[in-house]
């Protein structure tokens, strides 16, 4: 069944009888109720201002919604998420900052004499420093995470497009997605599976805002493109051994929902069903993402996809996020609940460039565990393999975020 199917099946009409005395209705005999015994009303009193003119307005049916696809891969997981905190990895342009690569490291051979400047272009380097991306995980998984992302937050054929290496994409995402792969089994036990995250950034582009602020309509891409580019990623990343497909820092819905449906769009096509991990990005105090969604807004525009869990990263230390959360965990009670925030505001000055100790991280990512506000912690910008080894140990023994989300039959 495809996606927009189930969505349709998901929306079930509810028409209500109407019950009204004749003299404050305005609605034709038919849809009265036979107690009212109304007359027979003028037909210029029937307008197309009425209620009657209009479709009902539609309410999801939760037995539709609140129910997970069978997986094929990562069928354990729901489980897991039942009984523990399962701990996401944190950042991986932290790390790579730590190796301070030169621009000929970037390069490697193959790239040596490539026409333009290639520093900074993370998702290069698991073409051309493999041994660099390895270790990363390695020392994530090393301190306890579950699930690792691949290193392919920028790896869309729109964002290489930057660098100039648009057709390098679908390579990078089965490269990088090998590595973390190769990684998880090599210490992942049948007792302790260990899981890969294939990461979808949200692109450099929007396809909701224009780049030109003296010309509102103008858009730099549009969904179609955006399409293509997250189909792409999403079989290169499926591929190279991804167990779940992760969604994240979104700052513009309208971009999610074109990675949403080049997912879907994948799994029929594939036969495959990975499970799902959606994450927004709250930018500022207004506790909307930057296209102008509330949280709650945000998850009704995505929920349709029927994700593992729906959660927040990025943009604000654990402080300023906990609100949001705390909204996230009240209209999605029905989904698991991710959170993996920055280590605190920037700050040039610190190592990592973010103010946060794993002593401070940790425990705010506790107080979230604690309230019973979410299932899957981890870390963003600024964040360590010392982080998540602090936060994993403090939500060792809290009690896991109840859910009751039943896996489809």
């Amino acid at each position: 069944m495809s996606g927009l199917i189930r969505h349709a099946y998901a929306l079930r009409v509810q028409p209500h009888p109407i019950n009204l005395p004749y003299k404050t209705s305005r609605y034709p005999a038919a849809h009265c109720t036979s107690a009212t015994k109304p007359r027979k009303l003028p037909k210029a009193r029937i307008n197309s201002l009425s209620p009657l003119m209009h479709p009902p307005i539609p309410s999801y049916n939760p037995a539709a919604m609140n129910t997970l696809p069978a997986y094929t891969r990562a069928q354990a997981l729901p489980a897991t998420l039942q009984k523990r905190f399962v701990i996401l990895d944190g950042a991986m342009g932290t790390m790579i900052q730590r190796f301070k690569l030169t621009e000929e490291q970037y390069r490697g051979v193959r790239f040596k004499d490539f026409h333009r400047d290639v520093k900074g272009n993370n998702e290069l380097l698991s073409l051309t420093r493999p041994d660099v991306i390895s270790a990363i995980h390695e020392q994530y998984l090393g301190c306890g995470a579950d699930l690792i992302e691949t290193n392919t937050f920028g790896a869309t054929s729109v964002a290489q497009a930057d660098y100039d290496m648009a057709d390098l994409a679908y390579e990078m995402n089965v490269a990088s997605a090998r590595l973390a792969r190769a990684a998880c089994d090599k210490i992942a036990t049948p007792d302790h599976p260990r899981y890969v995250a294939g990461a979808l950034g949200p692109t450099p582009k929007t396809a909701s805002i224009s780049p030109d602020v003296n010309d509102p309509g103008a858009r730099n891409i549009d969904f179609e493109q955006l399409r293509a580019a997250y189909y792409e990623q999403t079989e290169a990343l499926v591929e190279g051994g991804a167990d779940v497909l992760l969604v994240e820092t979104i700052f513009d819905t309208l971009n999610a929902k074109a990675a949403l449906f080049a997912i879907d769009e994948f799994f029929e096509k594939s036969g495959e069903r990975l499970p799902l991990i959606i994450s927004g990005t709250v930018t500022d105090a207004s506790g909307r993402i930057l296209s102008g969604q509330t949280v709650t807004a945000f998850w009704h525009s995505v929920r349709h996809a029927r994700p593992l869990a729906i959660g927040l990263n990025c943009a604000l230390g654990a402080t300023l996020m906990r609100p949001y959360i705390q909204e996230l965990n009240r209209v999605a009670e029905d989904t698991f609940i991710s959170c993996y925030p920055n280590a605190g505001l920037p700050n040039p000055m610190s190592d990592t460039g973010f103010d946060e100790t794993p002593e401070v991280t940790s425990r705010l990512v506790h107080e979230f565990a604690a309230e019973g506000l979410v299932n899957i912690v981890g870390g963003c910008c600024g964040t360590t393999p010392d982080h998540i080894g602090a936060i994993a140990k403090a939500v060792e023994k809290v009690p896991a975020r109840k859910m009751f989300y039943a896996a489809e039959a």
